[in-house]
């Protein structure tokens, strides 16, 4: 089972969802305080749940929230998930298959559903 860790940094608090073989799936922005980020935790739950999939690289479009599946400057497939109100809320780190892009996506949804909220030590 995967875990939202909450992790205080120099400027505030983010959050990464770990899978449970304890791979990164996707990290939050950095909050300015541990209540915010909480919050956002809440924002992915709900959102990750009934998101839509929008695959920029194959020109397809989807209302927020949504899953964007897109391509960055170093070629490497990328995801982010956007709110009801557009804002960027989880995005995933670089991978260099569509497939294993897609896995990441769904990975989300299977974990962020239950996963257990700790903090890092």
């Amino acid at each position: 089972m995967g875990k939202f860790m909450v992790v205080e940094v120099k400027t505030g608090t983010k959050f990464n969802l770990v899978a449970g073989n304890g791979e990164i799936i996707g990290i939050s922005e950095v909050y300015s305080s541990k209540a915010s980020c909480l919050k956002g935790i809440e924002s992915v739950r709900k959102n990750s749940a009934k998101a839509n999939i929008e695959d920029q690289t194959a020109g397809e479009s989807a209302v927020n929230p949504k899953f964007e599946l897109y391509t960055d400057k170093a070629g490497e497939f990328r995801f982010r998930l956007k709110a009801t109100n557009g804002e960027i809320i989880l995005t995933s780190e670089g991978y260099k298959a569509k497939a294993s892009c897609k896995n990441g996506i769904s990975s989300v949804i299977k974990n962020a559903a239950d996963a257990p909220v700790v903090e890092a030590d």
